[in-house]
């Protein structure tokens, strides 16, 4: 695959999973590692992880879930990408190679659309995801045709986190990815009630989560955390942003205030809050089939639906037009799904 412009060249990796190719590429901020799922001629979905997952264990869960994969699928070709050293067998990032800030992520993002041609896409991010996809589209407003963004993150990190953050650093930094940090870490991702306590074991997706962390490069993870708890306030960027957006959040996520505190501040006529009652953060591992209405009522507002309601594939690009309030009604996004409930920031 050939270079699109400047300097961003591909090594592509003949490693296929679950369907996938991997690419690694050389953005100007660094190599990146981005997984492809799909037809290159439909409309892009660029995913981005919360810290120290990839694709593999942020998204997998909704994408297994067969009704919520069949929309995803159908409609759009996916774009992972893994922060620097958390795909698949990443080797440790030299301790010489600068910690990139957040601003150097989200132009990353940016090399990696223009390697495949890209124009607009529709961006998808879990926690630290969230943010820096967030921050990719106040940068480059026009590439960005919508968000859906779980658990998110848009200010700078209290003092709490980033003392929270500092201790996990540590922790990293001298004990790698140790029980506590992988603790911790679960605490961030998961509600207690699937994390178990001495009454109720763990549940599947907690062990399996904890077997992908160990996969993880220690200091790679650190230099995320690093990164992110050096993260500025996007409250006023949030002002101007024009696309549409959802936003997932567990009731019991540590977030659950940031993702309101985001709802309030973006364009009410364009946002949707969808709380999910009895989880976590990581909403697309926890309880993956919350997310398939509201996800499927807000593709509807670009023209995209699911495969039994559509006979062709979509092609790029995608022509967003408004989407009616009746479809975002908290009736409508929560009735047939009772871990749901919704509060909506949207004007009829």
């Amino acid at each position: 695959m050939g270079d699109s412009g400047g300097s961003v060249v591909s090594v592509d990796v003949e490693r296929i999973s679950f369907g996938g190719k991997e690419h690694h590429i050389q953005t100007n901020h660094g190599p990146v590692s981005v997984a492809v799922y799909g037809d290159h001629d439909k409309p892009a979905l660029v995913t981005y992880p919360d810290i120290a997952l990839n694709h593999m264990s942020c998204f997998q869960g909704l994408l297994f879930c067969p009704e919520a994969a069949s929309l995803l699928l159908h409609n759009f070709c996916i774009y992972h990408i893994s922060p620097p050293g958390h795909e698949l067998g990443a080797a440790p990032i030299s301790s010489n190679t600068p910690i990139p800030s957040v601003d150097d992520l989200a132009d990353q993002v940016a090399d990696v659309l223009d390697f495949f041609g890209l124009g607009s896409v529709m961006c998808f991010g879990v926690t630290a995801g969230a943010y820096i996809l967030t921050l990719f589209a106040s940068k480059y407003r026009e590439r960005v045709l919508g968000l859906i963004l779980v658990s998110p993150l848009c200010k700078g990190p209290s003092w709490t986190e980033w003392l929270y953050s500092k201790v996990t650093s540590n922790l990293l930094y001298y004990y790698g990815m140790c029980g506590l940090v992988k603790e911790c870490l679960l605490q961030r991702y998961f509600s207690k009630e699937v994390r178990g306590f001495a009454e109720l074991p763990e549940s599947d997706i907690v062990q399996a989560c904890k077997s992908l962390l160990d996969q993880r490069q220690s200091m790679n993870v650190w230099r995320f955390v690093q990164t992110m708890n050096e993260r500025y306030d996007l409250t006023e960027q949030l002002k101007q942003l024009q696309c549409r957006t959802l936003i997932f959040v567990g009731e019991n996520s540590q977030f659950h205030t940031e993702a309101v505190h985001m709802t309030s501040k973006l364009d009410r006529r364009y946002c949707a809050l969808v709380e999910v009652q009895a989880c976590g953060s990581l909403v697309t591992e926890e309880q993956p089939h919350a997310m398939l209405i509201p996800m499927e009522y807000f593709l509807m507002g670009y023209g995209l639906y699911r495969p039994s309601q559509l006979d062709c594939s979509p092609r790029s690009p995608l022509s967003p037009f408004c989407i009616s309030p009746e479809l975002l009604s908290p009736e409508s996004m929560g009735v047939k799904l009772k871990p749901i409930k919704t509060r909506l920031r949207l004007e009829v």
